[in-house]
């Protein structure tokens, strides 16, 4: 960064909304776009000559869509990418969760027109997720084979320290995916609880992001029904605009009571559940970027 400004590439082949996109971003006096470009390979060749902080990038331009860039970028001259997209078909998932895997750090939404209703929330979150992003520090990536579709992982002789522990709630926010990924990656297919997740990721994206974690984990990942009971070595996300928690009993709940901290699912909303369902043999594991979701309720279940 140059003078306190965040440094951005745009890389979208549209150019009305690449205008709007560069218009919406300098509208932040902290950002600065050094570059606009239409297709991967101008990305990929001006992030090498320019070096900006963050490239916003979109899933599919000429030449090279957003996947091969990122993988690209980050095996030469890795930087924050953020992925960028509009729709949410099945196509685009498997490209979007496969820029993850090749390194980007985020994928959002990309924000509608001003006089679309969710404008004001996908242009906020844009803007966030690029400041938030440039503080994130990157390595360089060596694109792996992509993994069986079932992957198989020895049954563990890992030992929960907390053998108390019935059920683990986790919330994650901006730039959770990879994250979440690399951490249930590392849990045996036998891991003696279940795990209920509230991720903050773009209406669509959810069923993607299951899909991604089934294919890279040995865990079982599903998104949440109701009335459910919690399985161990299970993953349960929470589906688009529901709050989740669990019941007295212990059975997963799912409503569209207010959002809680301006977001629907919201983190408080499921360990203020776990707290008062399980009480201390809840664990809550609350990621970076989450603003003021779960921080309070994550000291009820430590208390």
């Amino acid at each position: 960064m140059s003078a306190g400004k965040i440094n951005v590439l745009l890389a979208e082949d549209s150019p009305v909304t690449r205008m709007f996109l560069v218009h919406l971003l300098e509208s932040d006096p902290r950002i600065r776009v050094i570059g606009a470009v239409g297709d991967g390979e101008a990305a990929v060749n001006f992030v090498f000559k320019h070096k900006p902080d963050v490239a916003l990038m979109d899933l599919y331009m000429p030449v090279l869509d957003g996947f091969e860039a990122t993988r690209r970028i980050m095996e030469q001259q890795p930087l924050p990418i953020v992925i960028c997209s509009a729709v949410a078909d099945p196509r685009d998932m498997d490209i979007a969760f496969r820029s993850l895997e090749a390194g980007a750090v985020a994928c959002i939404e990309k924000p509608t027109g001003s006089g679309h209703a969710d404008f004001e929330t996908t242009a906020a979150n844009l803007l966030q997720t690029v400041k938030l992003m440039s503080e994130i520090t990157v390595v360089r990536r060596t694109t792996r084979p992509r993994p069986a579709p079932v992957p198989v992982a020895p049954s563990s002789k890992w030992r929960n320290p907390r053998a108390d522990i019935k059920v683990i709630g986790i919330g994650a926010s901006t730039g959770g995916p990879p994250v979440l990924q690399t951490i249930l990656a590392s849990l045996p297919k036998d891991f003696p609880a279940p795990i209920l997740l509230v991720q903050h990721i773009a209406r669509g994206f959810v069923d993607g992001m299951a899909e991604w974690l089934n294919r890279t984990t040995s865990l079982q990942i599903q998104i949440a029904s109701y009335g459910i009971f919690p399985l161990p070595g299970h993953v349960y996300l929470a589906p688009d605009d529901f709050h989740m928690g669990v019941g007295v009993l212990g059975a997963i709940v799912l409503t569209r009571e207010e959002p809680e901290n301006h977001v629907r699912p919201a983190v408080s909303f499921l360990f203020r559940s776990l707290a008062a369902a399980y009480g201390p043999r809840a664990l809550g594991v609350l990621l970076t970027g989450m603003g003021e979701d779960g921080a309070a309720e994550l000291k009820l279940l430590k208390d």
